[in-house]
Order: C-alpha cells, then sequence, then structure tokens
C-alpha cells in the first residue's frame, strides 16, 4: 500500500512538472507574441535625403523621425527595412511590412492598392535642370528634352500626365543618386523630384541646378496600408498619432529640422 501511494505521489510530482513547463513554455510564447505584435516593420530606401538616409551607419531623416515619433506614441517599435523604393512598394503589397515611410505621395492608382493615412507632409513635384543650360528656364522649354526620375515614383507619372504626348523624353532609374547625377554630369537634360528634397540637396551638395518654373502639382504624402483588418488597426492609430503629434507642433519641428521650413501642412 506505502508503495502505491509513494509511486502515486511521485506520479503527480512528474505531471506537476510537466504542468509547470507547458505554463512557463506558454507564457514564455505569450511573451514572444505580445513582444513581436509590438514590432512594426517599416520600409525606407535609407537613400533619399533628406527624409530618409544614413549617417554614421543610423538611418535619419524626416520620414524616418516622424515615424519613430508616430511608433513611439503608439507603443510600437520600428523594424526599418531598406530597399529600392519600387522593391519596398512591391513588399508592401506582399504582407511584408507594414507600411512604407518615404514621401510616398497619394494617388488615385495607389489608392485602389492601399488606405492611406491622413498627410503627415506636402511636396511639390519639381523639374530642375542643370545651371548650365541656359535654353531651359520655364516649362515651356521642355518639349524633345530628355527628364530623368525615381522608377516607380510618383513624378514620374506626374510628368507623363504633363506632357501626354510624350513631349517630353523620361529616363528612369533604382535610385535617387543614379537620376541626379546624370544630370549633374548633363547626361540628361532635367531632373525630377520633390521641391523641398531638391531645395535640400542642393543646398548639402552644392549642386548645380535650377528650378524651371512652378511645381507640376502638390502632391499630399501618408503612410500606405494594406486593405485588410491589420492595416485598417494600424491605419487609425497612425491617424490619431498624427493628429496628436500635428497639434503639439512635433511634425512642424521635425520638418524645420531638416527642410528648413514647415511642409507639414499646405
Amino acid at each position: 500500500m506505502k508503495k502505491q501511494i509513494t509511486g502515486l505521489v511521485m506520479l503527480m510530482g512528474v505531471v506537476g512538472l510537466v504542468l509547470a513547463g507547458c505554463d512557463n513554455q506558454s507564457s514564455e510564447n505569450a511573451a514572444a507574441q505580445s513582444e513581436q505584435t509590438q514590432v512594426l516593420k517599416i520600409g525606407a530606401t535609407g537613400q533619399s535625403y533628406p527624409n530618409s538616409f544614413k549617417q554614421d551607419d543610423k538611418l535619419v531623416g524626416f520620414d524616418v523621425e516622424v515615424t519613430e515619433a508616430i511608433a513611439n506614441e503608439l507603443g510600437y517599435k520600428v523594424e526599418w527595412v531598406n530597399a529600392e523604393f519600387g522593391g519596398l512598394m512591391a513588399q508592401l503589397e506582399a504582407g511584408r511590412l507594414d507600411t512604407v515611410a518615404n514621401a510616398v505621395a497619394v494617388t488615385e492608382a495607389r489608392q485602389q492598392r492601399y488606405n492611406f493615412t491622413i498627410p503627415y507632409s506636402y511636396y511639390g513635384s519639381q523639374v530642375v535642370t542643370n545651371t548650365a543650360n541656359t535654353d531651359i528656364n520655364t516649362l515651356e522649354d521642355l518639349p524633345g528634352k530628355t527628364i530623368s526620375g525615381v522608377l516607380g515614383s510618383n513624378h514620374i507619372n506626374v510628368l507623363r500626365n504633363a506632357f501626354p504626348n510624350n513631349e517630353v523624353n523620361i529616363r528612369t532609374y533604382e535610385t535617387r543618386d543614379g537620376a541626379m547625377y546624370d544630370l549633374v554630369y548633363n547626361r540628361v537634360d532635367g531632373y525630377v523630384n520633390s521641391k523641398p528634397i531638391l531645395l535640400a540637396e542642393i543646398k548639402r551638395n552644392n549642386l548645380p541646378f535650377k528650378l524651371v518654373g512652378e511645381p507640376l502639382v502638390i502632391e499630399e504624402v501618408a503612410y500606405p496600408f494594406e486593405k485588410n483588418a491589420h492595416g485598417d488597426e494600424l491605419r487609425a492609430k497612425f491617424n490619431q498619432a498624427i493628429e496628436k503629434l500635428s497639434a503639439e507642433g512635433v511634425i512642424s519641428k521635425i520638418s524645420i529640422k531638416y527642410y528648413g521650413e514647415d511642409i507639414s501642412s499646405k
């Protein structure tokens, strides 16, 4: 009888240890899952001064700081994913990113694929030329000329819409540097990008560029999210954070830091 009782006690002890181990494992899994849900995977090229670029091997810039401020407000951590712009948008569409923070303009075509937050900045789509090009001074001087731009950028679409009969030749590049420096060395006649970004690049690198006329359009810049429950939830949270940070002047302050002016409102 004592042997049976002893055996039963030992069995109960083993079961207790197993259950305790399961509880510990469940707790660890739950903690891991909880931690995982607090991480946002966000894309940025890391080559787009001054909105996302590398400084001393650290990703910095206007879009980076605004995004980090939003994440901090919401209690998230950001895991940055760097790639060329077209690849980032493809990763978002494939569900490998939560959103993209790289001056993503709100367009009708993109709205068909993504749901956007309220705007957090505004950019004028601007053409520049080399200062040596004395025959290019206005938009009316561009027909027959070759204009560079970043592949996948909405500025290319804006340029096509401005010259719908293919009056200008458009040359696309995977990176901004390629598009920009071909104009520096006069391998193209012009380059299209956001006006605030162009002015920041001209000042930073003393580039031999001049503005060609007025901006083609003024674009709203916002965060794109997938059209599903997860995307809708994050989009709602981002909207609340953007409104709060805008009201507190946080986004305006970050804008002035990187652009020298407030591009967070029209």
